[in-house]
Parts: structure tokens; sequence; C-alpha cells
């Protein structure tokens, strides 16, 4: 067993067919064929089970597949290592909830890849949940959420304080006549978003459980059918300007209590620091530690109505 047997492995396991496999990998199927029962008359166990449509991995397979994720990471790691001099450059995936790319993290990032023009960065937005799961799995560097974050795998830097509020539809009076409407719906990101975990929380605690939810890909559509009447949402209170641009909303303030989640950057602990992780994590920290950092969020909050229409 190598590692290009089983990246020939993880291939047919990915695709669920030989000929798939063959195709991809610019080889004959009677090769991949004879690879996968070498490979299996090795290990003295069968990796594959074989169907008329293709194959699906065995419990043996599923056993395997993940050290050959993390022998293939190993290896991209190692490569890393050896080219970096230093100097900050090649590729950096980084992760971020939408809103928190639209609101808090460009400054950061302009300034970091201004400073390091050589890295390759790259930015994904996802769910929370999507996000720290992609981090532990070594599809993404590194990426901002929702904390806390307590994993044994991961390192946290608080960043900042979002301060959260409901968004409803232009005539909604107010959060508790909102709790009395027997057709109530909320609308929230896909499934995996933190902010839909408290909002439904929060309408748990007014006596609302098991309240409908709508759910969809992007921040404007939520937007759009929270101000359709729809339903209502809970987002951060700085994207006002940006929903009011997109439709006529209501916002409602939340008690201290629940109004405030915080935002931490993570990391995988036994991750490679190269001089493009350690740049990033050094201008996040100087943005939101340093002598210039703005102030919290939360210590600027000041008194504030409880409804708001923004049109």
């Amino acid at each position: 067993m190598d590692i290009a047997d089983l990246k020939l492995f993880a291939t047919v396991a990915r695709l669920g067919s030989m000929r798939k496999a063959s195709e991809e990998l610019n080889t004959v199927q009677s090769n991949v064929t004879a690879r996968i029962r070498a490979l299996e008359e090795d290990l003295g166990t069968t990796l594959f089970e074989r169907h008329h449509r293709g194959v699906k991995l065995s419990e043996a397979g599923q056993r395997l597949l993940p050290y050959y994720d993390r022998l293939s990471h190993l290896i991209c790691e190692a490569r890393r290592a050896t080219i970096d001099d230093g100097t900050p450059s090649g590729p950096l995936k980084i992760g971020a909830q939408e809103t928190t790319a639209a609101l808090r993290i460009s400054p950061v990032l302009a300034k970091f890849l201004q400073s390091y023009p050589a890295v390759n960065l790259n930015l994904r937005t996802d769910t929370t949940a999507n996000l720290i799961n992609a981090v532990l799995s070594h599809k993404l560097d590194a990426a901002f959420v929702c904390g806390p974050v307590d994993h044994p795998d991961l390192t946290t830097l608080p960043c900042f304080d979002e301060e959260l509020a409901i968004y409803g539809p232009a005539g909604m009076p107010s959060i508790g006549k909102m709790c009395e409407n027997a057709d109530l719906r909320i609308v929230v990101m896909n499934a995996g978003c933190q902010y839909r975990f408290m909002l439904e929380n929060f309408l748990g605690r007014l006596g609302r459980k098991n309240v409908p939810v709508l759910e969809f890909g992007t921040l404007e559509t939520v937007i759009n059918c929270v101000s359709a009447g729809l339903g209502i949402t809970m987002l951060p209170r700085a994207l006002q300007a940006h929903i009011g641009r997109i439709g006529p909303v209501s916002m409602h303030d939340l008690p201290a209590s629940v109004a405030n989640v915080e935002t931490v950057f993570i990391q995988r602990q036994d991750t490679l620091q190269t001089s493009a992780r350690s740049a990033l994590f050094a201008t996040i920290h100087d943005h939101w530690h340093g002598i210039d950092a703005p102030q919290n969020s939360r210590k600027q909050a000041s008194s504030r109505p409880e409804l708001r229409v923004i049109s």
C-alpha cells in the first residue's frame, strides 16, 4: 500500500465508479480494477461493495478513507513547509459568515494583501457550523465564526462583538406582538447558521417553540423575504444601512443578555504555521487588539428605541 494506491482508492470512493475514476486519472478501467483488487488482497479485506450502478465503500473502506485524507494533507503540508522561505506567499484559504465578510473583515484583509501581495487569498462564505467543519477537515486554513467555540483541535482568537437585532416586516409593531402571530415564521440562512439557533432559543424563552423555518442560500434573499412579510430574522444591527437598500423592514432591539455575540478567528492547533498564516494571524490580532484597534461594538452601544423602520 502506498500513497498512489490510496489516491486511486479515494478517487473511486468519491466518484462511486471504477470507470469514472479511470477517466479522471487518465488510465484504463482494467488498471483501476486490478490495483483496487491488489490493494484489497494486501489488506485482506474488501474495500468496495460492487453493484450494477458502480461501487460504494464497505465498512472497511469507510474506516480507511480518513487516513488517505490525513496523509494527503500531510504531503501538501510538507511541500508547503519545504518551499516556505519566511516570506508570506502562496495559497491561503479562509472562511467567514456572509454578514462578517460584508461588515467587518474587508479592511483587515485589504491591509493584509497590501502588505503581502504574494499571498493568494481565497475567501469562502458559509454558516458557522460548516466553516468549523471545513477547518477541522483541512478544507480551510482558518475562519471567522460565531463564538464561543470549544473544540480540543482548534485555537481561537477573539476578534469583536456583534450586536444583533430582530428584523421583521415594516408593519410589525413589537417583538411581543410578533410572538402572538399564529403564522409566525423565521427566515434564515442555510442549516448551520448560528443566528438561527440564537433566534430559535430566544423565541423559545418567549414561549414560541418549533416555529416553522424558511431557509435560503443568500443574505439578500433572506432580507427580501422578510421585507415581503414571510417572516422574521436575526442579523447584526450594523447591517441596517445595507438592508435598507434592499427593502423596507422594521428593526427591533434585543435584551442585552442575548443581543451580543462574539466573533472569533479559528484554526487547527496541529496545522503548519506557514509564513502566510502567521502574517494573517498577526494582522488580525493587531487590527482588533492593537493600539489603534476599533472599540468593541458592544461598548459603542447606546440607548435606542425598540422599533425602527428602514426603507
